[in-house]
C-alpha cells in the first residue's frame, strides 16, 4: 500500500537522520576533546600516574635542663593507600577482614571515615592504620589476601619517658582535629597530622613540628611505583631543653604522693622553673598514641581532675602567704612602720560582725615582725583598715596578680582579685569594711595561682624584681625592677625569717639550710582547710622559691612547710653539687 511505503520511508529517513546527527555529535565532541581541551586531558591521563606521598616531619625532641629525655621520637608504621584505590564497599570490607585476622580492630565503617576526614585530593596518599610495630607490619604484608595497592611507611611516633611525672609540663600530641584544620588553614596541616594539644607540646608547637616532606612518584596501570619524579625530605623540628629539672620534678611529686595539691620551684633571679609538680596527674603517653572515646571520657569525667595543671590553672585563697604583701605594701605606703604595733585580745568586732585571729586567746602587742612570725590575724585586720581596699589593690596590680605569670603554658588562670566595681558587677552588692579585713589575711574574693604566690615571693626573695616565670630560655625576659624601698623590703624578709626560726613555719627548717616563708591555712568550703606554704633559701642569700598546696591538708604549718623545707634542701645541695664539679 503506497501510504504504508511512504510512512516507512519517512521513518527510515528520520531514523537515517538520527544516526547522521549522532555521528556528527560525536564527531564534534572528538573534535573539541582532541583540538580544543587536548592539553587539558593530556594533563589528566598524565596526573592519573602520579602519586603524592607527605612525610611528616619527625617533631622535636624535649628536655631538662641536663639533656634528660622528656619527650622522644620512635619509628613506627602507617598503612597507607589512595582514596581511588579503595572506593568501593567490598574493597573496605576486604581490607577490613585481613586486618581483624591480624589483631587490627578496624571496621569497614571505620576505615570509611578515615578515608573521609583525609580525603583532599584522589592521588594524594592516606593514611589507614598508624600505630604498627614491625612484627604486626612485618605479618600483616605477608597475608597474601593484604591488598597490593597499600604499602607500609615508617613514621614516627611521641613517647614521653617521664610518663605521669611530667605530664602537665609537657602535654601531649594527638591527630589534628577538624576544628583545627580549619583554624590552622595555610599553616600546611592535613588530616591525620599530629599536633601539640597541651603544654609544651602545644606551646612550642610552631618550633617542635618540623616541615614535612614530600615525594612524587610515576605509577604504573596497577598502582604499582616505577620511578620517583621529585622528593623534598622531611625537617625535623627544633630540639627544646626546658629549665625543668626532673631530679626537682621527681621529689616534688614523690612529696605529693596522697595529696590533691601542687608545688611549684622557681629561680627567684630569673623565674626559671625547675618543677611543677601536681597531683594528681595522668600518664601522656596513652593519649599521645591514641585512647579510646571511654578512656578519654574516664580521665576528663574523673572528679579528681587530674588533667587540671594545678600549679598554674588551680586558684586558692593565698590565706595567711598573703601577709607578706601586705606586710610590703602597707610599709611601702607608710601605713605601718617598724614600730607600729597593735593589741591582739583574739578579736575585733566591726559593726555586727566579729572578726576573730586563729590563736583565740590572743597574742597580745604585735609589731610587724612579730605578727609574720606568729601569723597574727588580729595584726593585719588592723592594718588592712588603715591600708583601704583602693591602696591594696593600686599594689595588687603592681605586682601583677589578677593577670596570668606570662609562663610559657597554655591554660594559666588569672586569678581573682577582686574590688567594689567587681563586686558590684558580680553580685550587685557594696562592699564593705569587713570585705577589706577578709582580703587583709589572703582570704574573702581573693585567688591566686600556686605560681603567682611563688612570683610575689620570688620578687621579696630578689630585692623586688618580678621575674616572668618560663620554661624555655625561648621566653626568658628581663626581671621588672618594682624599685622597693630596700629597708622596708629588708624588713619583711627578716619577718619570714622569723617564720621558720621560731615561728610557725619552724618545720621548713630541720633540713639543713636556711629557709624564709610563710604558712597559710585557707578556708574551702567544701571540706578540710587547705594547707600552704611559700619558702625561699637560703634566707641570707636567695636561690630559689617554692610554694606548696595541700587541698584539704587542714595546717600549712604541719603538712607544707616540710615539704617546701626538704625541696629546698634537695634544689641546694645538688646546686652546691654542680658547682663543685664545674669547678
Amino acid at each position: 500500500m503506497p501510504e504504508i511505503r511512504d510512512l516507512l520511508d519517512d521513518r527510515l529517513k528520520l531514523l537515517l537522520g538520527c544516526v547522521l546527527g549522532s555521528f556528527l555529535i560525536l564527531l564534534g565532541g572528538l573534535y573539541f576533546c582532541q583540538i580544543f581541551q587536548g592539553d587539558k586531558y593530556v594533563r589528566l591521563a598524565y596526573n592519573n600516574r602520579l602519586r603524592l606521598i607527605r612525610f611528616a616531619a619527625p617533631r622535636g625532641e624535649i628536655f631538662d635542663r641536663h639533656g634528660v629525655p622528656l619527650a622522644v621520637n620512635e619509628t613506627t608504621f602507617n598503612v597507607m593507600g589512595y582514596p581511588l584505590d579503595l572506593d568501593t564497599p567490598e574493597k573496605l570490607e576486604k581490607l577490613s577482614a585481613v586486618l581483624l585476622r591480624h589483631g587490627i580492630p578496624m571496621t569497614s565503617e571505620d576505615l570509611a571515615r578515615t578515608i573521609k576526614q583525609q580525603r583532599l585530593a584522589p592521588y594524594r596518599v592516606m593514611k589507614l592504620v598508624s600505630n604498627l610495630t614491625m612484627p604486626q607490619m612485618a605479618d600483616l604484608v605477608a597475608d597474601t589476601d593484604f591488598p597490593h595497592e597499600l604499602f607500609p611507611l615508617s613514621v614516627w611516633r611521641r613517647t614521653y619517658p617521664a610518663g605521669a611525672m611530667a605530664a602537665n609540663v609537657l602535654g601531649y600530641v594527638g591527630e589534628i582535629s577538624e576544628e583545627e584544620l580549619k583554624a590552622s588553614s595555610g599553616n600546611d596541616y592535613y588530616g591525620g597530622d599530629l599536633i601539640g594539644k597541651s603544654g609544651i607540646e602545644r606551646a612550642y608547637e610552631a618550633e617542635l613540628r618540623g616541615e614535612a616532606g614530600e615525594e612524587a612518584l610515576e605509577v604504573d596501570a596497577r598502582g604499582r611505583k616505577v620511578r620517583v619524579l621529585d622528593s623534598r625530605p622531611a625537617a625535623k623540628g627544633t630540639d627544646l631543653r626546658l629549665t625543668l629539672d626532673m631530679g626537682v620534678q621527681k621529689l616534688a611529686v614523690e612529696l605529693l604522693k596522697n595529696y590533691k595539691g601542687a608545688i611549684v620551684a622557681m629561680d627567684v633571679k630569673n623565674g626559671a622553673i625547675l618543677a611543677l609538680a601536681s597531683s594528681p596527674t595522668y600518664d601522656n603517653n596513652p593519649l599521645a598514641w591514641g585512647v579510646s572515646g571511654r578512656e578519654w571520657n574516664a580521665i576528663v569525667r574523673d572528679p579528681d581532675r587530674p588533667m587540671l595543671d594545678r600549679c598554674i590553672s588551680g586558684v586558692y585563697p593565698p590565706a595567711s602567704t598573703f601577709k607578706a604583701f601586705m606586710s610590703l605594701a602597707a610599709l611601702e605606703e607608710d601605713v605601718i612602720t617598724s614600730s607600729t604595733s597593735f593589741s591582739c585580745s583574739g578579736a575585733i568586732r566591726l559593726a555586727s560582725h566579729t572578726f576573730r585571729c586563729w590563736r583565740r586567746s590572743g597574742h597580745g602587742s604585735m609589731n610587724v615582725l612579730t605578727a609574720l612570725q606568729h601569723s597574727c590575724d588580729v595584726y593585719f585586720y588592723q592594718v588592712g583598715i588603715r591600708m583601704g581596699i583602693d591602696r591594696i589593690l593600686k599594689w595588687a596590680h603592681r605586682f601583677r596578680l589578677g593577670e596570668p605569670t606570662g609562663i610559657d603554658l597554655p591554660g594559666e588562670s588569672a586569678g581573682v582579685i577582686a574590688g567594689p566595681d567587681w563586686k558590684r558587677r558580680r553580685f550587685k552588692e557594696n562592699w564593705y569594711q569587713g570585705d577589706t579585713v577578709n582580703y587583709s589575711i589572703g582570704q574573702g574574693y581573693l585567688l591566686m595561682t600556686p605560681l603567682q604566690i611563688a612570683r610575689v615571693y620570688a620578687a621579696i626573695a630578689n630585692g623586688g624584681r618580678l621575674v616572668t616565670p618560663h620554661l624555655s630560655s625561648l621566653n626568658d625576659r628581663p626581671p621588672v625592677d618594682m624599685h622597693l624601698t630596700p629597708a622596708k623590703l629588708a624588713l619583711v624578709q627578716q619577718g619570714l625569717d622569723y617564720v621558720v626560726q621560731r615561728g610557725t613555719g619552724a618545720r621548713a627548717g630541720k633540713f639543713g639550710v636556711t629557709v624564709a616563708g610563710k604558712t597559710g591555712t585557707a578556708q574551702n568550703a567544701h571540706g578540710d582547710d587547705h594547707a600552704l606554704f611559700a619558702g625561699y633559701a637560703p634566707a641570707e642569700a636567695p636561690r630559689y622559691v617554692v610554694v606548696a598546696i595541700v587541698e584539704a591538708g587542714k595546717h600549712g604549718s604541719s603538712v607544707t612547710s616540710p615539704i617546701v623545707g626538704e625541696l629546698l634542701a634537695h634544689m641546694l645541695s645538688h646546686a652546691s653539687s654542680e658547682g663543685e664539679k664545674k669547678e
